[in-house]
């Protein structure tokens, strides 16, 4: 079958096609035929080489892609998941050497794969599982009650727009950052009040809430720039693992979706909230899988709103 990887690391030229073996579903597995694996910043840096000496004990190639969309071909014994051969499904993949989503055909734990929303194409449902996990995951370990105040930086971001939808459905009270550009894409996305993004955005989240929010999910990345925004005593969820030394008794809470890669009831509910009109699927642009370095390109040139997505 078809790859899309790199046998060394470097910029988005090292990337090409490999033909890998084949494989078959095992007890508990499922495999999906893949239409359409989305483009991910954890791409690019796998590609780049930082997770060269984790990904070294294995050969190349080393295969990118967190989430993918498209059918199911082949159920392995012990399966209850209601799935059949020939249902469209989506799924998050937690790549490992030549197993990432920019694969023809993957082989997965049946609980990292659901039906995908109806009527949604397989490009649009391949945006979801790993960015809406992730803000899913976010949410949880924030442990907000209904009526509390969430600042999100990065907004209009895939992870930080759903984090806002999600917020707005879980009955919270959003605080978005956004630049000028992007402030009508965050207010449809349901954020209460928008204020200006930037290395000082906390200060503008203070205007709103002087005496702190008790939550940040820091979309943006700006790690200890967002500490002053939280009152104390309250929790900030840190993406690429970021944490500080404790002052406040804020807490931090670093989100790894590769431990929610088996909720599948998560998962199906991001589903069900879909089709309910609670989240929105964005793709930005589409590229033949062949034309994975461009996308990568693409993705690193910045500006991108919505997921690109690699066509398989």
């Amino acid at each position: 079958m078809r790859s899309v990887g790199v046998s060394e690391f470097g910029g988005p030229d090292v990337l090409r096609e490999f033909q890998v073996p084949q494989r078959h579903a095992g007890p508990g597995e499922v495999r999906v035929r893949v239409r359409a694996a989305a483009v991910n910043p954890t791409d690019t840096v796998l590609r780049s080489g930082a997770y060269a000496e984790r990904l070294r004990e294995n050969p190349p190639p080393y295969v990118p892609g967190m989430d993918v969309a498209g059918e199911l071909d082949e159920v392995g014994e012990g399966v209850d998941t209601g799935l059949s051969v020939g249902d469209r499904v989506m799924a998050i993949v937690v790549p490992h050497a030549a197993h990432g989503g920019y694969s023809e055909s993957l082989v997965l734990p049946a609980r990292s794969v659901v039906r995908v929303p109806a009527g949604v194409d397989d490009l649009a449902a391949s945006t979801l599982p790993m960015n809406g996990l992730t803000a899913r995951q976010a949410l949880d370990l924030l442990e907000l009650s209904p009526g509390d105040a969430l600042a999100v930086t990065g907004a209009a971001g895939a992870f930080g727009g759903y984090v806002v939808q999600l917020a707005k459905a879980d009955g919270l009270r959003v605080i978005a950052d956004a630049a000028d550009a992007d402030r009508e894409l965050v207010r449809s996305l349901g954020a209460d009040v928008i204020v200006e993004r930037g290395d000082d955005v906390a200060a503008r989240i203070r205007e709103v809430e002087p005496d702190g929010v008790p939550a940040v999910a820091d979309g943006a990345v700006h790690n200890d720039l967002v500490v002053p925004a939280v009152r104390d005593g309250g929790r900030i969820a840190t993406v690429r693992f970021f944490t500080a030394e404790a002052e406040r008794g804020i807490t931090y809470q670093p989100v790894a979706v590769r431990d929610y890669a088996q909720e599948w009831e998560k998962l199906d509910r991001l589903r069900e909230q879909v089709e309910q009109g609670a989240l929105s699927l964005r793709v930005a642009r589409s590229f033949p899988a062949s034309e994975a370095a461009e996308a990568h390109r693409a993705l690193e040139a910045g500006g991108v709103r919505g997921r690109l997505v690699l066509e398989f």
